[in-house]
C-alpha cells in the first residue's frame, strides 16, 4: 500500500544531547544553534545509561528560550510514584508534550518493572483529567505491526533507519491518526557506526555508509540531512526525529541549505 501524501506541515524535531553535569551551557548552545532548523526539541531521559539532568527541567529551559520541547520519560528508571511526581513537576513547569519509552535494560540487568509505556499513558491521561490539564503523548515503535494500544497515543516516532525504502514500506502498513515522525541519526564516526551495529541489530549502519564516513568525516552529516530532505519530499511522514549527536552545528548549516 502506497501512503497518501500528508496535509500537515513537515516538522524537524531535533534531539538534544543531555547534560551529564549540573551545567546547561552546552544544552543552551545546542538549542540556539539548532533553533534555525528545529520546529521542536526532544529531550532524552538517561538514554545513554548515565544520569542526566531531568528531561522535564531541560524542557522547561527550552520553553524559556522560546522553543517547543518534548520531554522523554522512560519506564526503566522510575516506579509509579516516581512517575506521578514527574507528572506533577511537568505540570508545574508547563511541560505538556512527552515521549514515553520503555528504556533499554541497563548493563547491570536491574530495572524497575513497575511501569510500562502502556501504563504510563493511562497514568498521564488520568492525571490530566484530574488536574484539568492536557498531555500530548508520543510513543516509539520498531518496524512491524503497530499494537492497538499504541494507537491511543498522539504522536508516533519510528525507529532510526538509514533507508528511505524501508521507511516507506513500513509506513504503508501503518494506520495512525496522529503525526508520524521518522527516526534519522547522524553517523558521526566509523567507530560509532560499528558499535551501534554490533549493539543494536535493527539499527545496523550500511557498510557503504561506514566506508564513506571513514574517508570523509562529513559524510554522515550529508547522508542524514539528505535523508531528511528525501523523507520530506516523499510526503509520507509528518516530520523527522533527528539525532545529530555532536555534529549539531554542521547539521544546522546543512539543513538550512537543503530545506530552505
Amino acid at each position: 500500500m502506497t501512503p497518501k501524501p500528508l496535509q500537515r506541515s513537515f516538522e524537524v524535531i531535533c534531539e538534544i544531547e543531555p547534560a551529564t553535569r549540573p551545567d546547561l551551557v552546552r544544552v543552551r548552545r545546542q538549542i540556539g544553534v539548532l533553533g534555525t532548523v528545529a520546529d521542536a526539541f526532544l529531550i532524552p531521559d538517561n538514554h545513554i545509561g548515565r544520569a542526566t539532568v531531568s528531561s522535564i527541567a531541560v524542557a522547561h529551559e527550552v520553553a524559556r528560550m522560546g522553543g517547543r520541547a518534548i520531554a522523554c520519560l522512560n519506564a526503566r528508571d522510575r516506579n509509579t510514584l516516581g512517575f506521578r511526581r514527574d507528572l506533577l513537576t511537568a505540570s508545574a513547569y508547563g511541560v505538556d508534550e512527552f515521549l514515553f519509552v520503555y528504556g533499554d535494560r541497563p548493563e547491570s540487568g536491574r530495572r524497575s518493572d513497575d511501569l510500562t509505556v502502556r501504563s504510563m499513558i493511562d497514568e498521564a491521561r488520568a492525571f490530566a483529567a484530574t488536574n484539568g490539564g492536557t498531555a500530548r503523548i508520543g510513543v516509539s515503535t520498531r518496524f512491524g505491526p503497530l499494537p492497538a494500544w499504541k494507537r491511543e497515543a498522539d504522536m508516533l516516532f519510528s525507529q532510526v533507519t538509514f533507508s528511505l525504502d524501508d521507511l516507506l514500506a513500513w509506513r504503508g502498513t501503518i494506520d495512525f491518526d496522529g503525526p508520524v515522525y521518522a527516526g534519522v541519526m547522524v553517523v558521526a564516526s566509523a567507530q560509532m557506526a560499528r558499535k551501534l551495529s554490533a549493539d543494536i541489530g535493527q539499527l545496523a549502519v550500511p557498510t557503504d555508509l561506514i566506508e564513506r564516513v571513514e574517508r570523509d568525516r562529513d559524510a554522515g552529516v550529508d547522508a542524514a540531512c539528505a535523508l531528511v530532505a528525501d523523507i520530506r519530499e516523499s510526503g509520507a511522514f509528518d516530520g523527522v526525529h533527528l539525532i545529530s549527536v555532536a555534529r549539531f552545528r554542521d547539521v544546522a548549516a546543512r539543513l538550512e541549505t537543503l530545506l530552505g
